[in-house]
């Protein structure tokens, strides 16, 4: 018992660390306002989103740079996905949609769309989209200046994320609770080393350069999990790279309720943990079981100084990721349940291979 709770607190003050360290240092894009002239070519890979790519192509359209190009490359949708982007390029003469190849057997599919938007495109810099986002003014010059500044071969950025029901709420702040609780992001840059990565596959901003020559998609064809194996492939190849939070210049809807939400981090959660189930379940019991153990012991001094060192941990990573904090504070159990589930439903789907993604299996 003594050992368990002395592992629990070692464990809550080292991501406690972490997350001061993440609000201390504050890894937020900087606003730029000097206007660049590089072509940008904004790269969407999109498969039934029908309802969402809309959105994206018209914050496109309305932000501040100009000197850009969009291709979208529609993955075998099997909505009228094709037809409402190809009515929107046929008005806005920078946006052009093009249907995509077979699936290759070896392929994964976003992998595999991804490597034919670059084969298309003309520009300075590549932009790596999701259909579900939407960007606002200063997006662009910040991340070129970034790039230019330092020298990055890959600049990657963590969207805002918008939340519109309980459900969501409830799953989706799981994902900036968990990277800013265990990594020191400023550190992906700092550090050459390609085991400290750190990537999201909503914002991935390349070098075209260096793209071209590596072809970084082609790399990682078969992987689920391709925006952290890219960054490590960037580091190891002896090239900067950097992720960041968007700082409000993107913002992504992710999921759309609460199955919606459970289902698709369960996809690549056990992923995060290089495929050890052992380690994702270590992880478990010192998370959620640790607290558990310290309760159990009444000890008012011991419980007050664990609830303090989590309430201020959610407090600091909501208040960094532009999240409400004090809900996030009140649903903090209900997310570690949910955690639970999504744990256990990703070791469920990695040992019975019943992966589905997108009418895929992946």
């Amino acid at each position: 018992m003594i050992i368990a709770i002395f592992a629990t607190f070692i464990f809550i003050v080292l991501r406690f660390t972490v997350t001061l360290f993440n609000f201390i240092s504050n890894p937020k894009l900087p606003h730029i306002k000097r206007q660049y002239t590089q072509l940008v070519s904004i790269l969407i890979p999109v498969r039934n989103e029908q309802d969402n790519i809309l959105g994206l192509l018209q914050s496109i359209h309305k932000q501040d740079y100009l000197d850009y190009e969009v291709i979208i490359l529609d993955d075998n949708s099997d909505d009228d996905t094709f037809k409402v982007c190809e009515m929107f390029a046929a008005k806005h003469p920078k946006f052009r949609v093009i249907k995509g190849e077979k699936l290759p057997h070896d392929w994964l599919g976003k992998n595999y769309a991804c490597h034919q938007l670059a084969q298309a495109a003309k520009g300075d810099y590549f932009l790596f989209l999701d259909a579900d986002e939407k960007v606002n003014d200063s997006l662009l010059n910040s991340a070129i200046h970034r790039m230019r500044l330092y020298k990055l071969g890959l600049l990657s950025l963590f969207t805002n994320q918008k939340m519109d029901t309980f459900g969501e709420k409830a799953v989706v702040p799981l994902m900036h609770y968990i990277l800013l609780n265990l990594l020191p992001l400023r550190l992906v840059y700092l550090v050459k080393n390609s085991t400290v990565a750190a990537a999201s596959g909503q914002f991935m901003f390349f070098d075209a350069e260096v793209y071209r020559q590596k072809e970084w998609h082609k790399q990682v064809k078969d992987r689920v999990v391709e925006d952290v194996e890219i960054m490590r492939l960037i580091k190891s190849s002896g090239f900067n790279g950097e992720a960041l939070l968007a700082n409000g210049m993107i913002s992504c809807r992710m999921y759309k309720g609460y199955t919606e939400a459970v289902n698709g981090f369960s996809k690549n959660f056990l992923a995060g943990f290089n495929y050890s189930i052992f380690t994702l379940l270590i992880y478990l019991v010192i998370v959620i079981g640790g607290p558990m153990i310290v309760i159990t012991t009444l000890n008012l001094q011991l419980i007050l100084f664990m609830f303090s060192l989590i309430l201020l941990t959610r407090i600091m990573i909501s208040l960094s990721s532009s999240q409400n904090a004090w809900l996030n504070v009140l649903l903090h159990p209900l997310q570690m349940v949910n955690l639970t589930i999504i744990a256990f439903m990703a070791i469920q789907k990695y040992l019975t291979k019943t992966t589905v993604w997108k009418g895929r299996q992946v």
